[in-house]
């Protein structure tokens, strides 16, 4: 039982702690604090000079692999008579097929080269399709709370709209019959307009419960509201219609949940095939490699050489994206209650009691609805106490009141049903655990799947930028379309290659 009792609770990862303890520099290289305030120009930039980190290693990739290809294009250009002479002498060692002196040597070293790289850029797309299949994960939970959440509170806004209609009804049409059969019996008139008073006073409770009905009956702002609304949990926009808002809303946005649950389903969606695209570019390219390798065909080179290109850029860049979302979402998760709380309240004006109530629910603390419900809940039963009076006693005098009766009672019956499941539904602990998904699915999962995403971007930029290193001795190393032309054409000359060659490997095995 203890066990069932126990509200559920969030403490931030240890990446999440991480994150956050990362030092903080605007454009102007001054220290700044690490609190979540998105619509802050200081704080945009922290993220802008953390996001440059990975502009600046893209840089210096670029730096690299031109030095490398400076290497090649200039200092091989002085060797080129020695390396000619001694392909003629390789020529005449050889059988003359494959390569073998520098330009076998060579060719080892650019396969070996573009094999490690491949084989870490492999490595590196495993890492993010797992990483894009956690952060998948994360929102789907994410966006599965924030339904539920809009679900239950879409349910109390119903549960309040029916008893305000069904007590509207008593007033309008059962008790009004009611008191015009008892105009001649004082007692009984009196415990009809009590009745009247009775049910005006449940629906004006009531009705201090719902933003939305109250904003739609009386046409006021947000400022005429009660303290006391459950609504304005989070930011409403002026735009939106009035709907009911969650106290599970965790994300830094003026939306309802089911509005926030489907735009960040469509924006998922983007995301993870965009992500999908990417690691299949970068599996195209590891393909491309080897089979470039394999044929020694200078034209898949180039092809190589573009896509390689185009994936090192893409692997940077979405780096310096993931770390600015990495370390913004640390710095939210770490204290997700207080950006909560002041976004809502400078919004909408919302009581600290009501949004403290539902963040963190904690047994200490009352219902900011106590109060309503129980003098709701005290109005009903004196509604029903003054109802079985009138039936017990009325009923004799007046037998056509018995009809107004029925139909009162059926109305105070369904009444207190809806209001029972009114009184479970406004308890903090549905929204309270829909909260806590939210969060753990977005700080969790998410935060994982974010991290994982941003190792892959840089274990790939790594491999591309080896990748494109390698190139130029690939390219100095694969033979021409002259060469193998005239290799073609000497072998098509020559009808005793092929005598000369059986000739040259019988030498060499002493033992036949």
């Amino acid at each position: 039982m203890a066990a069932m009792t126990t509200v559920p609770s969030y403490t931030p990862s240890l990446w999440v702690r991480v994150c956050h303890a990362l030092p903080r520099l605007d454009l102007t290289m001054q220290m700044k604090d690490n609190i979540f305030v998105p619509d802050s120009w200081e704080y945009q930039q922290t993220l802008l000079v953390l996001s440059s980190l990975s502009a600046i290693a893209l840089v210096i990739s670029l730096l690299v692999v031109l030095s490398f290809l400076i290497h090649y294009c200039c200092c091989h250009r002085g060797d080129r008579s020695e390396g000619s002479e001694e392909e003629e002498e390789d020529e005449d060692a050889s059988t003359g097929h494959g390569y073998s002196g520098k330009k076998g040597r060579g060719i080892c070293c650019v396969t070996w080269v573009a094999v490690a790289a491949v084989t870490l850029c492999c490595v590196a797309i495993g890492i993010g399709f797992y990483g894009n299949s956690e952060a998948n994960d994360g929102m789907y939970q994410l966006t599965s709370s924030l339904l539920t959440a809009n679900y239950t509170l879409a349910s109390i806004d119903l549960l309040i709209s029916d008893t305000i209609s069904g007590l509207q009804l008593s007033v309008s049409s059962p008790l009004t019959s009611l008191e015009e059969l008892f105009t001649g019996s004082k007692p009984f008139l009196v415990s009809t307009r009590n009745c009247r008073r009775l049910s005006e006073n449940v629906i004006n409770l009531l009705s201090s419960i719902s933003l939305a009905r109250s904003s739609l009956d009386t046409g006021l702002g947000n400022d005429s509201i009660s303290g006391a609304s459950i609504i304005p949990l989070t930011p409403v926009p002026p735009s939106v219609a009035p709907t009911v808002v969650p106290t599970s809303s965790l994300m830094p946005s003026p939306f309802s949940p089911g509005w926030a649950a489907n735009t960040l389903m469509v924006n998922e969606d983007y995301r993870w095939l965009s992500y999908v695209l990417l690691l299949l570019l970068d599996l195209i390219v590891c393909l491309f490699i080897l089979l470039g390798l394999a044929k020694q065909a200078r034209w898949l080179l180039i092809l190589m050489t573009v896509l390689a290109w185009l994936a090192l850029f893409l692997s940077w860049g979405s780096l310096g994206l993931e770390t600015a979302t990495v370390v913004a979402l640390s710095d939210f998760c770490s204290d997700p209650n207080t950006f909560v709380v002041n976004s809502t309240h400078f919004n909408t004006g919302t009581s600290s009691d009501v949004l403290d109530y539902y963040l963190t629910c904690s047994r200490r603390m009352n219902s900011p609805f106590q109060q309503l419900l129980t003098q709701s809940q005290r109005a009903l039963s004196n509604i029903h106490t003054h109802l079985s009076s009138l039936e017990r006693n009325a009923l004799t005098q007046f037998p056509k009141a018995e009809k107004s009766l029925r139909e009162v009672q059926q109305i105070l019956n369904s009444t207190e049903g809806n209001f029972h499941q009114l009184v479970a539904l406004l308890n903090c602990r549905g929204l309270n655990k829909d909260y806590i998904d939210s969060l753990k699915g977005l700080c969790y999962d998410g935060m994982e799947g974010l991290l994982y995403l941003s190792l892959y971007s840089f274990l790939s930029a790594l491999a591309f930028t080896a990748i494109l290193c390698s190139l130029p001795g690939a390219w100095r190393s694969f033979p021409s379309e002259s060469e193998e032309y005239e290799d073609s054409d000497s072998e098509s000359e020559d009808p005793f290659t092929s005598h000369q060659d059986s000739k040259r490997f019988l030498q060499w095995q002493p033992w036949l």
